[in-house]
């Protein structure tokens, strides 16, 4: 079943079960599929739908990030619950030991060590990983790897 079936039905069922949260947080993603397929004619393929809700995923994490430092506890909350059920249609994240042998496996196929093929090696790393690893993490990790 493609994503956005199974976002129209997970809809349905949050209805039924009085769920607003996660009702409306599929909603927007739903919205936003749409938007993508009738203004921009753009075909809903499997990558476009992943990349709406990593982009959804971000800006639940920015806009944590702001609250928290307004304060404002009852906003972080809702955003956090958000983030949960966007995340629950997201490929599982892998762990930082994985996204080390990640990095590894791929210096080690593409012969990359030196600090210039960073970016090589970034964007290899995010694109074969796409939806399971972040790009701060990653980076974070590249640092400690290269010499």
């Amino acid at each position: 079943m493609a994503l956005k079936e199974k976002l129209e039905a997970d809809v349905k069922a949050a209805m039924l079960d009085k769920n607003e949260l996660v009702r409306d947080t599929l909603r927007l993603i739903l919205a936003e599929l749409k938007r993508l397929d009738v203004q921009e004619g753009k075909e809903i393929t499997p990558d476009i739908e992943q990349d709406v809700l990593l982009k959804a995923v971000k800006m639940r994490q920015q806009s944590i990030a702001e609250f928290e430092k307004a304060a404002r506890t009852d906003l972080v909350a809702k955003e956090k619950a958000e983030l949960a059920v966007i995340q629950g249609y997201l490929p599982k994240a892998l762990s930082d030991e994985e996204v080390e042998s990640a990095i590894k496996a791929i210096m080690s196929e593409q012969n990359l060590t030196s600090k210039k093929d960073m970016g090589t090696l970034m964007k290899a790393v995010m694109a074969k990983y796409k939806g399971q690893v972040d790009g701060k993490k990653v980076q974070a990790h590249l640092g400690k790897l290269l010499t």
